[in-house]
């Protein structure tokens, strides 16, 4: 840090204010005395006297006065007690100043520690959220922890990764707010405390809502703090439309605030897989439906298509935040989308670069909504600094890892990551300035506005029709925009559905068949078998990729390739991603759960019935594999009413 532009009277403290230069790092500051290892040299001709070591800066000015007091003119030292302009004059208004602000902060922190809470309104809040953390940016010290409430107990690392992204890299305003969201790596909990629940994975989400507001009494002349919800939910939708309710009214009211806003919570119902609440929450009523996993593409129910979609109100709670619309996010890529929605289900990893976090936790959000129903195989963050615990781990001079979607706002990325494969920069497309040649959006650090890609070639054709309807929206009103965005989700959503279809075609010859299952009962039968345990298993047989493109040439596929080698291409390539692996296992559990039941239905009859009832228990395997047929179906594909006649004909009739 350059050596500020100071010029004080005093010769004494020249060689402070290097040391306190030299003292700040990227977030916080340290005092003089940390900072300095070795003595200070005093000037020539200045005489120092000894100090206790750890006297105050302004204490020993003043010994200094009294020892250059005149023996013969003992009041001279009280003339010049204020010169016109030395340090020692100005450090009274600046400690004033910061006084004011720890005593706000200390306020604030012993108010949240004096909140006290039943044990059984905790266990209902922590069924939705860990805590409410409010955190303070601090000049000296960085972003500070106040207090977090409900009381939580958070690792070395997650504590790290909770203090330093609730804010943002690079400021786009002067006042205001904004509300973002992060994804941190925690430890897994496996039992429940007070301090800490059980955990279901090993993450934990952030939703932050932060404020920047001029402030006379802050060195720096501004106000900022975050309000962040900790939850192990990962429910965007639903999460951000709390903060951003809950985060202005904290901002004016305080603490009382924050205790109504978790007695609210504790009146929730529980979230229940694949429910529709209704949810108060400080005055607001808010319709929320819960997904039935984390891989469920949600889509709006009934009541909502009934009426006008106002994404404030009507929320899917796994769905990305739909205000902003998320079309504005990819307005400079629009064209570019069927690639980029390709590169996502093919495990690319991804470089989503933003002028705020805003923007890439939205368009992350956005992303892992379109793969569903295939599982998240790589790492999703939302929101990334060069502070994160994880940084060298996810980012270094390798290749990323597959899967890897990481958001971030800071230039420093565009050239730490130039080898990524695939950069996304958000943001409206600026055409360039004829005049100059140039363009303008170049002012702005960072990519320009695009998407870039270094190997990627597109499979599947354009639906221009909805490319020309985005394109329209853009320059439309607030609701066109919103209803462009769900057309772009559903679209999309299809998409991935249909890349499915050809798979659990061939998944459907591999269930066994009644012939199959009644075989085995008889083996069985004639062995003297005695109770499940005796019986062999019925499994799902093994997927053979041979078999598979054999039976994707025969019946092709609804996805609209530009070729069929193209669709060959495709199909290998995501055959051999993680993606496929873990959908893969989930189905042949799917499969085998419902299998297992079977089985213990047919030993329970052929129990009862003496091994007299052959007939009846074969008309019992018929009905039972046809029905795990069509259920196994209905979990693959994860489509919800109205079911596809089309999927009807293909594949139960």
């Amino acid at each position: 840090m350059p050596k500020p532009n100071l010029r004080l009277e005093d010769p004494s403290n020249e060689q402070e204010e290097d040391d306190l230069g030299t003292g700040f790092s990227v977030l916080s500051v340290a005092s003089s005395y940390a900072s300095s290892t070795s003595p200070q040299t005093p000037k020539k001709g200045f005489i120092l006297p000894s100090l206790k070591k750890h006297i105050s800066r302004k204490s020993s000015l003043g010994e200094l006065s009294i020892a250059a007091a005149s023996p013969s003119s003992p009041d001279l030292a009280k003339a010049s007690r204020y010169p016109a302009l030395v340090r020692s004059a100005t450090l009274p208004k600046v400690a004033q100043l910061e006084h004011e602000l720890e005593s706000r902060s200390e306020k604030l922190g012993a108010e949240l520690e004096a909140l006290e809470i039943e044990p059984g309104v905790l266990e209902k809040i922590r069924r939705w959220i860990l805590g409410i953390a409010i955190v303070n940016f601090d000049i000296d010290e960085g972003p500070v922890v106040d207090g977090v409430f409900p009381p939580l107990v958070l690792f070395p690392q997650e504590s790290a990764n909770r203090v330093l992204l609730p804010f943002q890299d690079s400021l786009q305003f002067d006042q205001g707010s904004q509300i973002h969201s992060f994804r941190i790596r925690g430890e897994k909990i496996t039992v429940s405390s007070e301090k800490r629940p059980a955990s279901s994975d090993e993450f934990i989400y952030g939703f932050s809502h932060f404020t920047q507001k001029r402030d006379p009494t802050s060195r720096r002349g501004y106000e900022q703090r975050s309000v962040v919800i900790l939850t192990s939910h990962p429910y965007p939708a639903f999460f951000s439309a709390i903060s951003s309710i809950f985060g202005p009214m904290f901002q004016e009211h305080g603490t009382p605030m924050l205790e109504a806003a978790c007695h609210n919570i504790a009146t929730w119902p529980d979230p229940t897989p694949g429910t529709m609440l209704e949810i108060g929450f400080l005055g607001t009523v808010l319709q929320v439906e819960i997904p039935h996993s984390g891989d469920d593409a949600q889509q709006l129910s009934g009541t909502m298509l009934k009426e006008q979609f106002n994404p404030k109100l009507h929320i899917l709670a796994s769905a990305p935040p739909f205000n902003p619309p998320p079309i504005l996010l990819f307005e400079a890529s629009l064209s570019h989308l069927w690639s980029i929605w390709e590169c996502v289900v093919l495990c690319e990893p991804i470089l989503l670069f933003g002028s705020s976090p805003a923007q890439t936790s939205q368009a992350a959000w956005w992303f892992r909504d379109i793969l569903r129903p295939i599982p998240l195989a790589g790492d999703i963050r939302p929101y990334f600094t060069i502070h994160d615990k994880d940084h060298s781990l996810l980012v270094n001079k390798l290749p990323p890892k597959p899967g890897l979607i990481l958001g971030v706002t800071n230039p420093y990325f565009d050239r730490s990551c130039a080898h990524w494969p695939h950069i996304l920069s958000l943001g409206r497309y600026i055409p360039p300035n004829t005049a100059t040649r140039t363009t303008t959006a170049t002012a702005t650090p960072g990519p320009i506005p695009g998407w870039t890609t270094r190997l990627h070639k597109r499979y599947i054709s354009k639906d221009r029709v909805l490319l020309k309807q985005l394109e329209d929206a853009c320059r439309g009103s607030e609701q066109q925009k919103i209803d462009a965005s769900l057309s772009l989700r559903l679209h999309f959503c299809s998409r991935t559905n249909e890349l499915l279809i050809p798979l659990t075609r061939y998944l459907h010859t591999l269930i066994p068949t009644p012939t199959e299952v009644a075989r085995n009962n008889n083996n069985n039968n004639n062995n003297n078998g005695v109770g499940q345990n005796a019986r062999p298993r019925l499994r799902l047989k093994p997927f053979n990729s041979t078999h598979f493109f054999v039976s994707l040439k025969a019946h092709g596929s609804t996805l609209p390739f530009r070729s069929g080698s193209k669709r060959t291409e495709f199909y290998e390539r995501w055959l051999k991603t993680p993606a496929f692996g873990i959908w893969l296992a989930q189905q042949e559990t799917i499969v085998q759960d419902v299998l297992d039941w079977t089985i213990m239905l047919l030993v329970y009859l052929d129990l009862g019935g003496g091994g007299h009832l052959s007939a009846y228990i074969c008309t019992i395997h018929t009905y039972c594999t046809y029905l795990i047929r069509f259920f196994w179906i209905l979990f693959l594909t994860q489509v919800r009413t109205p079911m596809r006649a089309w999927m009807y004909d293909l594949y139960v009739a």
